[in-house]
């Protein structure tokens, strides 16, 4: 049986604890692949949007566990990539 991953509260303890550990004895089977933002947001915009549009984004942002401004957010970002 694999060890379960401890809390790690800050950057500065997750470095440490993967430049000291062999993760091959941890339970990763639950990680979950995250986007860090970096990029400063200066540019607002406004849009109107059908409510039911709306609320399936919110929706579907919300099984992401993500706020429903960076669901749409990222959904730009994937709809404009090369």
């Amino acid at each position: 049986m694999k060890k379960k991953l401890p809390k790690l509260r800050t950057d500065k303890a997750a470095e440490a604890f993967v430049a000291k550990s062999d993760l091959t004895q941890y339970d990763l089977s639950k990680m979950q692949m995250v986007q860090f933002e970096l990029a400063p947001k200066a540019a607002r915009i406004n849009m109107r949007l059908p409510t039911g549009l709306l609320k399936a984004v919110k929706v579907r942002a919300a099984r992401r566990g993500i706020p429903y401004q960076r669901f749409i957010r990222q959904a730009l970002e994937r709809a404009v990539k090369p």
